[in-house]
């Protein structure tokens, strides 16, 4: 697991928003908003330009941005990357957008892969449920499978946004019927994490050796 933490203002690029090892004692609350007339618009990660560097996506205050320290040794993650945050927002719905970057030494920021999750299916597909505003919730956001090298130099990170649009339909927050929607309202979604609400990231480490190809006789 990689904690989120950071004092508060992890917005954009230059924000604090960190990842570590250890979970933070002390809570802090990452605050920003989605607004459906101007979404968070998708930089590559459909079929004909599935990589490019993020750092515009990343310029903007409606992102939060949270990255490991250099890594000092190599790490390959094979299999699903998993968020579980710890969210409240103002709205009756809105959209979590989560997506894994490799931050090369340069500070290129590619996009590795995008989870992303409709509150209202927070508990599934079949019992869709809208919020209640205020309250925090811990959700779940999946479907990060990947398989990919972080070398020596390199950071990983992730971005939260409410959108990651067209890649994504955007969501109205209204929570009525988005595929016949025209007009919304802006959400303002807080992420907490530390202390008893700790937000992480989960995956699997591959450690072993790659296996060498197998001559055909």
């Amino acid at each position: 697991r990689l904690y989120l933490a950071g004092a508060g203002n992890a917005n954009s690029l230059w924000g604090d928003g960190r990842l570590e090892h250890a979970l933070a004692a002390k809570s802090a609350v990452d605050q920003f908003i989605s607004d459906p007339t101007n979404p968070v618009p998708s930089l590559a990660g459909g079929l004909f330009e599935p990589v490019r560097d993020q750092r515009p996506v990343e310029a903007r205050q409606d992102v939060l941005i949270y990255s490991t320290a250099v890594l000092d040794k190599g790490l390959t993650i094979t299999g699903d990357v998993k968020a579980t945050l710890y969210v409240s927002v103002d709205a009756k719905d809105t959209d979590l957008a989560v997506k894994l970057v490799d931050v090369y030494p340069d500070g290129t920021a590619y996009n590795v892969q995008t989870g992303m999750l409709r509150l209202r299916y927070r508990d599934g597909f079949e019992k869709p449920e809208l919020l209640t505003p205020g309250q925090v919730y811990k959700v779940e956001v999946g479907g990060m499978a990947t398989a990919n090298y972080f070398a020596p130099g390199h950071r990983l990170r992730i971005e939260i946004a409410g959108s990651d649009f067209p890649n994504s339909d955007r969501n109205w927050n209204t929570g009525g019927r988005n595929e016949i929607e025209t007009s919304g309202v802006i959400a303002n979604i807080s992420i907490h994490h530390g202390g008893a609400q700790a937000s992480y990231i989960e995956f699997v480490e591959y450690t072993g050796a790659i296996p060498a190809p197998v001559k055909k006789p």
